[in-house]
């Protein structure tokens, strides 16, 4: 997958695990809320990750 995949994938995770969390929370129910903070937690990877891969081409098209 490419930077900018990487970063719209991890955007939606992001949002449906804070999705998730937030009813969790309304419902009482934990395992929601845990489901939630990893999803949400795998989207700022995915973010990250096409950050990085931005910052390397960019690094491999200078040379």
């Amino acid at each position: 997958m490419g930077s900018t995949g990487d970063k719209i994938s991890g955007k939606v995770n992001e949002m449906a695990g804070k999705a998730k969390k937030t009813a969790g929370k309304a419902t009482g129910d934990r395992e929601m809320q845990a489901k939630g903070n990893i999803q949400e937690a795998k989207g700022k990877v995915q973010v990250a990750t096409g950050k990085a891969k931005d910052k390397l081409k960019g690094a491999a098209d200078r040379l």
